[in-house]
């Protein structure tokens, strides 16, 4: 592009891509993807973004379209990529004044330069360092900060490198501009300090942006850009200075007003500085051995003690405790079992710990934690009151730890009770002790402490289980709290129901839940109550089940936010699991909510992953019911499992778990669900981790009606088949190989013919001798299959090997028979072991010399099958076939075990037609062996018995004694 002809023209269709006119919009946006590999490109829009006369949105959008060019043209092995003389303008321009009057545009240049300097800096642009380092020195105060904003984001992107030759060129960095660094922060820090101190607040805010920024950049420089930092005295001197500055700015703050803009630019910084420790104990933690004294100090004495109050606020007691925690769990802190493993930097940190956290200090953090920080406030208290659901979910809120200041301060006392428990035990047990009785309603105070206790006893359970007799507790307090049904008793219960939760799977006996479940039925109708999931004996749980699913039912129906309701679900899930089809008579309001819960839940796909899960608890509690679920639960498996819809991302596993369920419950194969088969061809083309369940869901629908299913869907089946194992696991060949063999078991006429294109490679797996023992048994199973029961099919695939391996067919036979027989180790499992014997003893009465040749090799199978399979009757004396079935029998479930789906029962059916479970292989044997020496004669029939090992022949006629 020429520059000054372009530019006008660029300009032009710039302003175009900033239309709402989509008319203008559109065309505009095509123009400039199409320049986006034009040389000179870039270098327009450089002009363009740096001239500050132009609309705003237009340099936006051209500083936009440069970032992104950067990540797809920069780099010299990229296609279109960049000239590298263009490159060297661009360079250049880009460093030339830094002087952006746009805080937003600025940014972006910054990010962008950063980006380039990853890929060039130092090598290809060993100015841009020392002209930043330069620039943060000017006095002009829009260069200074944008120079340093420059700084700051160049420094970050290079410190995130991690590959060895990047690491040592990011440590040479740091230790040519670290001095500099510090000096900076420590120049803007005073400044700052000073101009608060003289009330001149506008100044303040732009030298405290500074220090922010200056700090950034030393954040990353101090954590990522030495290798053993703690010899470095001006890093150690630092992080020491840390502390001064803190308490300097926590001063600060008492002088700065809440509304003031400062104040929240103050706070960062403050935050700032603690993520400042928090990375280098991460990330050098034997280098913070010198700091963790100091730390703890600190963090204690402005969190624990009279020394915060007034000063610190809510994120910077969440980063102080985070400290502590890090330090307290902190791995490297603490000694082997063997002392003498230990290195002596791990023993000096363990001895600082325990120097420091005395009995006092202990008891202190303990008793402040539990009667301070456990407390809820009156903002909570009021949110309860208002909007119960909003203050549970408030309260439960996942992984907020790190950020919120109730979750934080439970891990915290979790971690420590864990790590001081025998001095903490006692501590906690005497606070309880103080509270043993009912509590006076009146005293708001005494039951907020209640609270706080029985918080505390609930998250250190299972570190009191030898110091809490909790059977005890709970018949002579707890039970009596529960049942006090004032208003204002109402965290007391809540939290005493809680606390059985903790409890229940730790130590609680099971005579005692039927109390309990009655105590839960009465909560349940108080509707401002957390629900739990508790475990419990099915047997004791029945005579509360109608009740309490209708009351979860109709709590379900009550609540209004999300996250509630998948609570609810999720405890209804548990209990139509447990109970099974016991559920089936109290199921039917859950099942005319769920479609209308189903539709109120478009724009909440987690939601819909929990009515998945109980959809599918539901399928399993019905069995052959559900059938009556199909209308709304076919298209809800439609949807989960359809890949061009984009729910599929969240619901999928779920959808898929749902669709296998059906299936296997379903008594019948309807037109919906074959259709619903559709989904499973862009499944398969995935080749993800629900890969094995697609593979089972084709299994159940070939097992629940392989006829319509495989007329409908078998060619296209084969096709993905074949696909599939061009490049798949080791695994994922056997679960393909799986279906081609359930295929020829449940139709062995026809089941061959359409799955004729896998074939060959299975038999030329088993002639190569595939080295993988568990696909050679599943080649051989298959072909077990063809050779027993469609003969026919077996020559034609003989034939056709033979003509694609340009070998006699007999020659073919052979060094098939002979890989069978060597390989028979890799068939573990027992059906498929007697299958081989069954099939090889099928070729059997024969002329065929090739098999003559082989006969040894077939007597030696077929004993081991006889091994395998015969068990002697102690009443007789006599062999039997164990894997014989003469008629059906439901399978019963024991009380440990879940029912007999639909498709245990269609399997069960299915083995009776099976040869390997109705011919005995002991009478097959005898038959194959009568008719080859009815065709052979005695002669013939002598000489090829003389090739069998002599004991083989031994324990052969053992087993055909009585024929």
């Amino acid at each position: 592009m020429d520059l000054n002809s372009a530019s006008t023209v660029v300009l032009r269709v710039l302003t175009q891509a900033t239309s709402q006119d989509t008319a203008v919009l559109k065309p505009a946006e095509e123009q400039l993807k199409q320049w986006e590999t034009q040389p000179g490109f870039y270098s327009v829009l450089l002009n363009i973004f740096t001239n500050h006369s132009l609309d705003v949105n237009v340099r936006w959008l051209a500083v936009l379209y440069f970032k992104n060019g950067i990540d797809r043209y920069w780099r010299r092995v990229a296609p279109h990529a960049l000239s590298e003389e263009e490159k060297t303008t661009l360079r250049a321009g880009l460093i030339t004044n830094f002087n952006e009057p746009v805080n937003q545009i600025a940014t972006q240049i910054s990010v962008l330069i950063a980006k380039v300097a990853r890929v060039d800096c130092p090598r290809q642009w060993p100015e841009l360092i020392p002209t930043l380092v330069e620039s943060v020195k000017v006095q002009d105060d829009l260069q200074q900060h944008r120079a340093l904003l420059t700084f700051y984001h160049v420094t970050k992107t290079l410190s995130s490198k991690r590959l060895a030759a990047d690491r040592k060129l990011f440590y040479d960095l740091t230790s040519s501009i670290y001095s500099f660094t510090c000096s900076l922060f420590s120049h803007h820090t005073d400044t700052f300090l000073q101009q608060i101190c003289a009330g001149n607040e506008a100044a303040a805010a732009n030298s405290l942006e500074r220090t922010l920024l200056s700090l950034k950049v030393l954040r990353k420089l101090t954590v990522h850009g030495f290798v053993e930092p703690h010899w470095n005295a001006e890093v150690m001197g630092f992080l020491h200075a840390v502390f001064e500055r803190l308490k300097q700015f926590l001063e600060c703050s008492r002088s700065i007003r809440a509304e003031n803009i400062c104040r929240d630019r103050l706070e960062k910084t403050i935050i700032l500085f603690t993520k400042v420790l928090l990375d280098f104990l991460d990330q050098h933690p034997f280098s913070f051995t010198a700091l963790i004294q100091r730390s703890l100090e600190f963090c204690v004495s402005y969190v624990f003690t009279e020394a915060g109050e007034g000063i610190v606020f809510e994120q910077f007691i969440v980063q102080c405790m985070n400290l502590i925690k890090m330090i307290v769990k902190n791995y490297a802190y603490k000694p082997s079992k063997n002392i003498e493993d230990s290195s002596p930097e791990t023993l000096e940190a363990h001895k600082i710990k325990t120097a420091f956290f005395t009995y006092p200090t202990l008891m202190e953090i303990c008793r402040r934690l539990v009667t301070h920080y456990f407390l809820l406030t009156k903002e909570e208290l009021t949110m309860w009151e208002e909007d119960p659901e909003s203050f549970t979910v408030e309260e439960t809120g996942g992984d907020s730890w790190k950020y919120s200041l109730r979750p934080c301060t439970e891990v915290l006392f979790i971690d420590i009770f864990h790590e001081y428990n025998q001095i903490l035990t006692p501590v906690l047990l005497e606070m309880v002790h103080s509270l043993q009785g009912s509590t006076n309603i009146e005293d708001t105070n005494a039951i907020l402490i209640k609270d706080a206790v029985y918080n505390a006893v609930g998250l250190a359970a299972y570190e009191l289980f030898d110091s809490v007799d909790f059977d005890q507790w709970f018949k002579n307090q707890l039970l009596a709290e529960l049942q006090v049904s004032h208003d204002r008793y109402k965290p007391i219960r809540r939290r005493v129901i809680w606390l059985i939760g903790q409890w229940i799977s730790v130590k609680f006996k099971s005579d005692l839940r039927p109390v309990l479940y009655e105590a839960i039925h009465n909560l349940l109708q108080d509707r401002d109550l957390v629900v739990n999931d508790f475990e419990f004996r099915t047997d004791q749980f029945l005579p509360y089940l109608e009740s309490m699913f209708t009351l979860l039912f109709q709590l379900l129906q009550e609540v209004t936010q999300c996250d509630t309701k998948m609570h609810v679900l999720h405890v209804l899930s548990c209990v139509i699991e447990r109970v099974n089809m016991q559920i089936r008579p109290y199921v039917g309001c859950l099942v005319q909510y769920l479609p209308l819960l189903w539709k109120q839940s478009e724009e909440h796909n987690m939601l819909r992953c929990a009515i998945l899960t109980t959809l599918i608890h539901l399928v399993q509690g019905l069995g052959a019911d559900s059938k009556n679920l199909y209308p709304f639960l076919l298209p809800v498996i439609q949807l989960s499992t359809d890949v061009s819809q984009p729910p599929h991302v969240y619901l999928l596993e779920d959808g898929l778990e749902l669709w296998l369920v059906t299936l296997e419950n379903s008594p019948c194969l309807t037109p919906e669900l074959l259709r619903i088969f559709q989904n499973m061809s862009a499944l398969l083309e995935l080749s993800s981790e629900n890969l094995k369940n697609c593979f089972k869901i084709i299994n159940a629908y070939i097992f629940l009606s392989s006829s319509e299913f495989l007329q409908m869907y078998a060619t296209d089946l084969c096709r993905s088949f074949c696909e599939l194992l061009k490049d798949i696991t080791t695994e994922g060949q056997v679960q393909v190989l799986k279906v081609v063999e359930n295929v020829l078991k449940v139709n062995p006429i026809l089941g061959p013919q359409m799955f004729q294109p896998l074939l060959p490679s299975v038999f030329r797996g088993i002639i190569d001798g595939e080295r993988y023992p568990v696909v050679m048994s599943t080649y051989l199973g298959i072909m077990g299959r063809v050779l027993l029961q469609n003969a026919r099919f077996f020559s034609l695939l003989l034939s056709q090997m033979a003509c694609e391996l340009g070998q006699e067919l007999d020659q073919i036979l052979g060094n098939m028979i002979e890989m069978w027989v060597d390989r028979m180790d890799n068939i573990t499992q027992p059906e498929r072991r007697k299958l081989s014997a069954l099939a090889l003893l099928s070729l059997l009465p024969s002329l065929n010399g090739v098999i003559q040749d082989k006969f040894c090799g077939i007597i030696n199978i077929s004993v081991e099958g006889l091994h395998d399979v015969m068990t002697e009757d102690s009443e007789t004396g006599t062999y039997k076939d164990c894997m014989l079935m003469s008629h059906f029998e439901e399978p019963k479930a024991t009380d440990d075990e879940e029912p007999p789906t639909e498709q245990d029962k269609r399997k069960k059916i299915l083995a009776l037609k099976d040869p390997v479970h109705t011919v005995s292989l002991q009478q097959f044997i005898y038959e194959k062996l009568k008719a080859q020496q009815e065709l052979v004669g005695e002669q013939g029939f002598q000489a090829l018995m003389e090739t069998v090992d002599t004991e083989i022949v031994a324990q052969l006629q053992e087993f055909l004694q009585g024929f």
